[in-house]
């Protein structure tokens, strides 16, 4: 297998699960800044969205988006099981995975775009400079109701860590970075965030 890799906390998600996974994944790195992902070899040859990660197969086949690929990565090697081993507990991180990147994570990395990245994604994307602050604000306010509903638990899905941390973790390490920090008054989502800082996968 090949890694794609780059800048950003998009390949950031799947190397920390491959480590968690341990699983080593050779890596091509893409220029990013440079603009490498949206030029015609790399959209006719590995991912046509231009979007950071992709994972080359030995067969070829180029997967794209970090959900697919760190669940390809989770059933190629089971243990440590980081989705679920049963219907419900896949289930449960699934969703959990769904609503922290609709909610958290689309608004924080938007609002970014729209605002201090406007000169890094100017020609890449559509920019919707106007709607930056309020997609700042709803992303705070989708943290604070996952702090609400995750009160008492160790990981987003109670015991078990999963993906869903994983993401948690790099887009609120991420946050910190374009000047969309979480607010520590957040106990729940504190406790995850050092929680998962203190692994060696964080380092990935």
């Amino acid at each position: 297998m090949l890694l794609y890799n780059s800048i950003g906390p998009n390949p950031r998600v799947v190397r920390m699960f491959a480590a968690e996974k341990g699983i080593d994944l050779p890596k091509q790195e893409v220029d990013l800044r440079g603009g490498e992902n949206r030029r015609e070899a790399y959209l006719s040859a590995v991912n046509p969205s231009g979007t950071m990660p992709a994972l080359r197969l030995d067969d070829g086949t180029v997967l794209s988006e970090i959900t697919a690929i760190c669940e390809y990565l989770d059933e190629l090697k089971p243990e440590p099981p980081l989705i679920g081993t049963t219907p419900l507990e896949r289930a449960e991180t699934r969703m959990w995975v769904r609503r922290i990147d609709l909610n958290y994570v689309e608004n924080l990395t938007n609002g970014f775009r729209y605002a201090e990245g406007q000169k890094l994604f100017a020609g890449r994307i559509r920019l919707i400079p106007q709607a930056a602050d309020d997609l700042k604000l709803k992303a705070a306010e989708a943290l604070a109701w996952l702090d609400r509903q995750l009160a008492g638990r160790r990981f987003v899905c109670g015991e078990r860590m999963t993906l869903a941390d994983v993401m948690l973790f790099v887009f609120l390490d991420f946050a910190g970075q374009v000047k969309q920090p979480f607010d520590p008054g957040l106990t729940t989502i504190s406790a995850i965030y050092e929680r998962m800082k203190s692994r060696p996968s964080a380092a990935a």
